[in-house]
């Protein structure tokens, strides 16, 4: 391959990048069923590219805060993969020692700060990493990923208004996916748009394809550049979709929630399919080159789910360790 101008590297690591994170979680679901990882898991299938593109516009120094869903996130902010898989199998060597399971993922050394099941709890800890940065006068800046069924709590609105008042460092990540499990949005909120709720609280407010990497990069761009100069924080808000179940590794469209139409209308909008195409047609790279990419992204997976595997779990005896502060597993 000739020698790439930065953006066609740019889009061969987001293309890469995307890639990367569907073949883990399709590894899990399929490793899943062997009954051996001990937590729940809500994958991020069919969602990658919000992860990608906010994460690619990040300094490692920025920090997130994730959700339950935090898989993608974890993996765009450079989160190890081991050190993932190994906390979902519930072993020692797991981001938290085995003790948090798929919903409670950190890679401090990435920026990746934590991640939250409790839906909106995220929020207001990144908005309070904002306010440290903001004392500290850091060019860093906080992000906390949340869902359309974030927005419906009230520790979001008084959020967004403490973050307005003071100015703040932080990003609103909204990845709207329609559903809060298994309730649509237009039965849990009026016809208007998501955006409208940034707009209410007078802070910018940006909106882009959550499917398109490169749109959703662009303009956390510009979301990162006007909170790290001053002028307060931005809530953006991503329209993407979820292929799997709301938890565990299978599809559930036959229970009735949503129609098989709507779900393929989605999926015929891959995101992983949408970044690929673009760089085909860019001839940045050819169909063997892909297949080589996908086989050494799947070595690596491989290797770290045995890794996963052979870890030993938590020893007993540990069980009143990692309660006080004089010990830190992270």
């Amino acid at each position: 391959m000739t020698s790439l101008n930065h953006s066609d590297a740019e889009l061969l690591k987001l293309h890469e990048e995307i890639l990367y994170i569907r073949l883990v979680e399709e590894a899990i679901a399929e490793h899943y069923k062997e009954n051996e990882m001990r937590c729940p898991v809500h994958l991020s299938i069919g969602q990658e590219a919000t992860a990608v593109g906010v994460c690619q516009a990040l300094k490692v120094t920025d920090k997130v805060f994730s959700t339950h869903r935090c898989h993608a996130h974890y993996l765009a902010k450079g989160g190890d993969l081991k050190r993932m898989l190994a906390e979902i199998y519930g072993k020692e060597t797991g981001c938290c020692g085995g003790r948090g399971g798929s919903m409670h993922l950190t890679d401090r050394e990435q920026g990746m700060i934590v991640s939250i099941p409790i839906v909106a709890s995220n929020i207001p800890l990144a908005v309070g990493s904002a306010l440290s940065s903001s004392i500290d006068s850091s060019s860093d800046v906080s992000v906390a990923f949340i869902g359309d069924g974030s927005v419906e709590e009230g520790v979001f609105h008084e959020s967004v208004n403490f973050a307005q008042i003071n100015k703040l460092p932080v990003l609103f990540v909204c990845e709207n996916n329609m559903y809060s499990v298994y309730t649509p949005l237009n039965s849990r909120q009026p016809e208007r748009p998501l955006s409208d709720l940034g707009k209410a609280h007078h802070i910018k407010t940006l909106t882009a394809d959550g499917n398109d990497v490169n749109a959703v990069l662009k303009v956390t761009r510009e979301a990162v550049e006007h909170a790290c100069s001053g002028k307060g924080p931005v809530f953006l808000v991503f329209e993407t979709y979820r292929w799997r179940e709301h938890c565990g590794p299978n599809y559930d469209n036959h229970i009735g929630y949503r129609e098989e139409a709507e779900f393929e209308k989605w999926k015929s909008r891959d995101p992983l399919v949408i970044i690929r195409d673009r760089i085909v047609e860019k001839r940045l790279i050819t169909a063997d080159e892909i297949i080589s990419l996908e086989k050494k992204i799947n070595e690596e997976i491989d290797i770290a789910m045995q890794f996963a595997k052979d870890s030993p779990l938590p020893s007993p005896d540990s069980i009143k360790e990692f309660i006080y502060k004089e010990k830190s597993i992270i």
